[in-house]
């Protein structure tokens, strides 16, 4: 019997129109866990560097996490992969909610899906019933309508529905796929719509067996008052009305402007005012205490939900107030749009029109009111109209179709996507290889165990140190960090440490299902965070029967992390590739910042080119990676000398 997972992967065929159950090997889930893991293994198997993001062989994967459907408290994330169109590499997303869960219900732990149909579908899992059924009738439909045409067309209420909106229908780079009030967004929106599906609606009632049941339920009712009562977990933006942080520290418009001291006392009792005016309740994803999602119903608009600095986003790019963005959210929710890029993205086209490069031409008639401009754009970008279907391929690839200067603006990129548009002085050594060397699409999938900043005083560091549950491989990181006094001013090795640290807890939390903020993101704010590598191990042992400790998660979850880089270095990425925002910091130093990226390959176990050598990936039990590397060139037999790059 197999625990925690169903072991059926569910493969769907749009061309075809065929469906199969397809039994899965329990070897993988030693090797790679689940979830995002097991998914890369069957990207590099399945889906050849020649395919590109819109041809029929690319997959759209959706992959409930190892512990997803157990009562595990907080594991509720679901990953969403293919190769996005945006990067045209390994394409990354995260969605909360309760699909992952229901998925498993229903029979399984993956939908594979490749092809394209023909006209409009969606598709209906009912337990061991599956059909691909008509859409004709939902296209053009936002995200809320297509969920309630859904369950009334199915009789089925409850049941889960991932669909794209009117933006991921036209192929818009910058759409989601939402479920609920959660969404995967990061380049996964425009391959669904490609495909031509619609929907993904999913009902199960089917149980999920664990190998220590007793055992297990008493480790997670202890966890869930734990997260419960603890202010180390959840997304403490769904409470915390002072968010001074964002708009002291962030970028305005699209990631130029800072205004420093912008917050005051005044504007946050207003903004308070107007959430708890206007807010329905605050609800929570699957398994999980917490209601970190602020569900909104803003006058005569669309109703709507948002958490953390999404709630931001759109009065921010157009420089405006929060009722701005109450007005915007329902309507770009309902579209099936990120707001993370999205609005960077409208803000974009603002700023190439005040310096000339678009003109009355491009946006006719277009508004005087700079909140009226952004909405005018994003029409014009959902519906692929005028000048908005050249800015449907996201800022980078807009920039270089639109010319005559628009890629100096592009210029809070990495790789081809949007990240955070913070602007901050000196360079922070981690920060600058988490952001340049990720996989991943936003620095908040990659920060999060170790503190962004150090403590003033010896006897703040030895408070947070004493609470520091989480740190795994005894007491040095806590060393690290009594010792740390100035932000940029840590040593090249100790910064490769850390980040490794930070990264493998994410990929861990990718693999089993478990949502960042009791987990991977949230043990920087304090050492109350539920989750860590020195206690998960428990809970994956008891619900698979498999015998894992923090050492063999460790070698997973790098695993895992090498493999991706390895996928994305067959479609192409090379160290040159591997910069964070030219102007993310104001003080650079190429020098260092080149001789930092090489420490940290070396300690990687990659060659100067970015790639993972051959000893590395057959030390990782990676070794027909190695050997396809090799064969197309991508690698050497001795890729040992590593100044070649330089």
């Amino acid at each position: 019997m197999r625990y925690a997972e169903t072991g059926f992967n569910l493969e769907v065929d749009l061309t075809k129109g065929n469906i199969e159950r397809v039994e899965t090997d329990p070897k993988l889930t030693e090797l790679y866990l689940g979830g995002q893991g097991t998914a890369a293994k069957l990207f590099w198997d399945r889906v050849p560097p020649e395919v590109k993001p819109f041809d029929p062989e690319n997959l759209l994967m959706f992959s409930a996490g190892l512990l997803h459907g157990t009562p595990v408290p907080g594991a509720n994330r679901t990953s969403v992969n293919t190769i996005s169109p945006a990067t045209g590499l390994f394409g990354h997303s995260l969605m909360g909610g309760f699909f992952g869960p229901e998925l498993k219900y229903a029979g399984y732990d993956k939908i594979i899906i490749r092809g394209k149909s023909p006209e409009l579908v969606y598709l209906w899992i009912h337990n061991d019933k599956v059909e691909i059924r008509d859409a004709s009738h939902l296209k053009g439909l936002g995200i809320n309508e297509t969920t309630k045409a859904i369950r009334q067309e199915l009789g089925e209420p409850r049941a889960q529905v991932a669909c794209i909106g009117p933006a991921g229908e036209n192929r818009v780079y910058t759409a989601s796929i939402d479920c609920g009030w959660s969404s995967a967004a990061r380049g996964i929106g425009p391959v669904m719509g490609d495909k031509r599906l619609k929907a993904i609606a999913v009902r199960g009632t089917k149980d999920i067996y664990v190998a220590h049941p007793q055992e297990l339920y008493e480790e997670c009712r202890k966890m869930y008052k734990k997260i419960n009562d603890s202010d180390g977990c959840g997304d403490w933006m769904a409470v915390d009305e002072d968010d001074s942080f964002h708009h002291n520290n962030f970028a305005w418009g699209n990631a130029r402007t800072r205004i420093k001291n912008y917050w005051s006392a005044e504007l946050q009792e207003r903004w308070t005012r107007w959430k708890y005016d206007n807010m329905d309740r605050q609800m929570g994803c699957f398994a999980c205490p917490k209601g970190c999602i602020n569900v909104i119903s803003w006058q005569d608009k669309p109703r709507f939900a948002y958490k953390c600095y999404g709630k931001d986003t759109y009065h921010m790019a157009a420089f405006k107030e929060l009722d701005y963005t109450y007005g915007m959210l329902g309507k770009a929710i309902n579209y099936g749009l990120d707001s993370y890029s999205t609005a960077q993205l409208l803000a974009f086209a603002v700023e190439l029109y005040e310096a000339g490069i678009l003109t009355d031409k491009d946006l006719p008639n277009f508004p005087k009111d700079s909140g009226d401009r952004i909405l005018y754009l994003m029409e014009m970008v959902v519906h692929r109209e005028g000048i908005g279907d050249t800015l449907a391929y996201g800022i980078t690839k807009a920039a270089k179709m639109i010319g005559k200067g628009a890629e100096k603006y592009d210029h809070n990129t990495v790789k081809g996507f949007e990240q955070l548009p913070i602007k901050l002085g000196k360079l922070n050594p981690a920060y600058f290889l988490m952001i340049a060397t990720a996989e991943k699409m936003a620095i908040t999938q990659i920060e999060g165990s170790f503190p962004q900043d150090p403590l003033p005083t010896i006897e703040e560091r030895q408070k947070f140190c004493d609470e520091w549950e989480a740190v795994p491989h005894g007491s040095k990181f806590k060393q690290y960090f009594m010792e740390w006094e100035k932000r940029n001013e840590i040593s090249d090795d100790r910064t490769c440490e850390i980040v490794d640290w930070n990264e493998t807890m994410h990929y861990v939390d990718d693999s089993t299902g478990l949502c960042g903020f009791v987990s991977s993101f949230r043990g920087q704010f304090g050492g109350k965070v539920a989750y860590h590598l020195n206690n998960v191990p428990k809970f994956v042992t008891l619900a698979t029967g498999i015998e894992f400790d923090t050492d063999g998660l460790w070698e997973i979850a790098r695993r895992n992390r090498t493999l991706i880089r390895a996928i994305n270095n067959r479609l192409g990425l090379r160290r040159i590739h591997d910069r964070p925002p030219e102007d993310h910091w104001a003080v650079r130093d190429e020098e260092y910042e080149q001789k930092l990226l090489s420490q940290y390959y070396e300690f990687r176990g990659w060659n100067m080119d970015a790639i993972p050598t051959k000893e590395t990936l057959y030390k990782l039990k990676l070794d027909y990676v190695a050997d396809e590397l090799i064969e197309r060139g991508i690698l050497t037999e001795d890729d040992s000398d590593k100044e070649k790059a330089l």
